[in-house]
């Protein structure tokens, strides 16, 4: 399985030394089948135009609501500040790829791509830590509260986003796309049981405790609910495609399956700040005129939902 926009990788990095350089070029090796590397470009571009400022938003929002800060807040802004960064190199890879051809700023953007790869399905599986310990062991939850223990996971999880972004910038390690193979299928199944098991235990004990308390678990559920469909709509295509790249001519691969699936993936810094926004009572900074276009569902919840009962994220 091969790394993150490998499609883009400029021809004197691929070809031998008895082959003349070719210009860089985004579309180096698929000219004549662009499809699936367009459908990924524009999808970029919607992380550039709706992404940036949504999870913009996200970080105004946790930063206005510090002092009523849920657990898994240190690691939705790590995730908003990834996603803003990487969807604030989507201009600089059109600059390059048509304009500079530069060596230096595509190393820049590998490392972008690699920080991509990485911090979303770490960050997203630490959301599911928090929320497995919390709904299915509670009393292990109470004694890791204090976040210390979120700070030192952060920063772990910064640690090894960096590592893999700065060997993916380097290039020529051997095996090297084995890592991201590994990486993206474990993280995957542990979101998937993670989240089905929180599902679970939900809605096993929904008759269960004070009438006060099922409009909380309700809401859990339904929070539960769209983390898992994040994580099966962004994750899922490469998970089932590119584990399977053997059975498909290089070509093929390289310019329809690799774009197209890592699309989904890429498209995930738009989507994961949306849903987070629609979850919330009332959208800081904006009016709810605006909020109701984009979430239909938040006037309903609004209706149902009280102070107490604001959603962790």
């Amino acid at each position: 399985m091969a790394a993150n926009v490998s499609w883009l990788t400029p021809a004197n990095e691929t070809t031998g030394n008895n082959q003349t350089a070719k210009p860089f070029s985004v579309f180096d090796g698929c000219d004549t089948q662009v499809e699936g590397i367009l459908y990924d470009l524009t999808l970029q571009c919607i992380n550039v135009v709706v992404g940036i400022p949504a999870n913009l938003l996200v970080i105004a929002v946790l930063v206005r609501n510090r002092k009523e800060s849920t657990t898994s807040d240190i690691y939705l802004g790590s995730l908003a500040f990834m996603d803003a960064y990487f969807g604030s190199m989507t201009p600089i890879s059109f600059l390059n790829l048509y304009h500079w051809h530069s060596k230096e700023v595509w190393s820049a953007l590998k490392f972008s791509y690699g920080v991509k790869d990485t911090s979303g399905p770490l960050f997203l599986s630490c959301i599911c830590l928090d929320r497995f310990l919390a709904v299915v062991f509670p009393l292990a939850f109470g004694r890791f509260k204090r976040v210390e223990y979120r700070l030192s996971l952060s920063v772990l999880v910064f640690g090894l986003t960096f590592a893999y972004s700065a060997a993916k910038t380097v290039g020529g390690l051997p095996d090297f796309e084995k890592v991201f193979t590994g990486e993206i299928l474990a993280t995957f199944t542990w979101m998937v049981v993670c989240n089905a098991s929180i599902l679970w235990a939900l809605k096993k004990s929904g008759g269960v405790g004070k009438d006060d308390m099922r409009p909380m678990k309700r809401k859990a559920f339904k929070i539960v609910l769209s983390i898992l469909c994040i994580i099966v709509v962004n994750y899922l295509p490469p998970v089932a495609l590119f584990p399977f790249e053997d059975y498909y001519s290089p070509h093929v691969f390289r310019c329809y399956v690799q774009p197209i699936g890592f699309s989904f993936l890429n498209i995930s810094s738009t989507i994961q700040p949306l849903v987070y926004l629609c979850r919330l009572d009332k959208v800081p900074f904006l009016p709810d005129a605006c909020v109701r276009k984009w979430c239909l569902c938040v006037p309903q919840e609004k209706d149902k939902t009280t102070p107490a009962q604001k959603p962790s994220g």
